[in-house]
Formats: C-alpha cells, structure tokens, sequence
C-alpha cells in the first residue's frame, strides 16, 4: 500500500489554521494600539477578548466553532482513509467541507446568522458524508 499526503489530509491542515485566521481578523489593526485604547492585551487575552464587539466578536466566536468542528472533520477524514475510501471522492467532500467553513466565517462576519447556519448544516452533513464514504 503507497501513503502519500492526499488531498483530504491537506483540508486537514487548511481546517487546522482556520482557527489562526479567525483569531487575527479580530485582532486586526489592534497590535499596534496601546492597551488603554483597547489594543490587544496578550496579559490578559481571554478578558479583552471578553470585551470585543461587533465584527470581532463574531470573528472570535467563529474562532471558537472551528476549533469545535475541528475534531470530527479530522476522525472524518482518518476514518475515510482507513476504511480505503474513493480518493477522490473523499478528497472533494474535504475540500467542500472546507469551502462551507470559509462561507460560514464570511457569514459569521457579515452577521448573516441565517446564511451562517445553513452554512455550519451543509458542513455538518458533509462531515457525516465523509465519515460514511469508505463504508
């Protein structure tokens, strides 16, 4: 049997750095600013995180959700590989899992809840069919 770095394992490591993009859209422009004028605060991240509104807010909660689809999207994509799926179908569903998490962090920002959660629902049941596609 050949092992190689598939396209599916590469979803995996985009998926992982979702998480980082997230994290840095809320951050944007505040590196700079000095803590009393509400920049960053890498003493005490968690409370100025606490403290963010609007477009950041949403950016950090969208942080926290793909750090929680993280888990099952990568089990997914081991358990495919395992279970010998079709390469390349399992490689496309991969990559529109990741295409659904990008639309769904856009939504999130945008704050088009209805969007976002149709979004996370396409993601959710395309999880499910990456998990069954070697069965």
């Amino acid at each position: 049997m050949v092992h190689h770095f598939t396209v599916a394992y590469g979803c995996v490591l985009v998926a992982a750095l979702l998480p980082v993009v997230c994290a840095g859209i809320s951050k944007w422009g505040l590196f700079a600013a000095p803590r009393r004028d509400g920049g960053y605060d890498n003493h005490n991240p968690r409370a100025w995180q606490a403290g963010l509104t609007d477009w950041r807010a949403r950016a950090h909660a969208a942080q926290a959700n793909s750090f929680e689809a993280l888990p099952f999207f990568i089990g997914a994509v081991i358990i495919a590989h395992q279970l010998q799926a079709t390469q390349m179908r399992l490689d496309v569903l991969a990559f529109l899992f990741v295409f659904t998490r990008l639309i769904y962090i856009l939504m999130y920002l945008a704050d088009m809840a209805t969007a976002r959660s149709l979004a996370w629902t396409i993601g959710l049941f395309l999880n499910i069919a990456i998990l069954l596609v070697g069965a």
